[in-house]
């Protein structure tokens, strides 16, 4: 479930910052520390929420991130 959990956040990474090599090294970073600060965890009450924070993350980023492009003054296009 993690494993999944991982691969997903960054599936969805790729898509919500396709084009944007800034945003998407950033979110690879910070997930990948994410991870890697909370993979010692054992309990299982802990690792249930912080799945359900990263299923919420991953949700957020899918439905809510709108990544716009500046196309002339004062105009974005997406």
């Amino acid at each position: 479930m993690v494993l999944q959990l991982f691969k997903t956040l960054h599936r969805t990474r790729q898509q919500v910052f396709k084009n944007d090599a800034r945003a998407l090294e950033a979110a690879r970073i910070k997930i990948n520390e994410e991870f890697k600060c909370n993979k010692t965890e054992t309990s299982a009450k802990k690792i249930e929420e912080l799945i359900k924070i990263g299923s919420d993350v991953e949700l957020i980023l899918r439905t809510s991130v709108i990544q716009g492009i500046h196309t002339d003054h004062n105009t974005l296009s997406k």
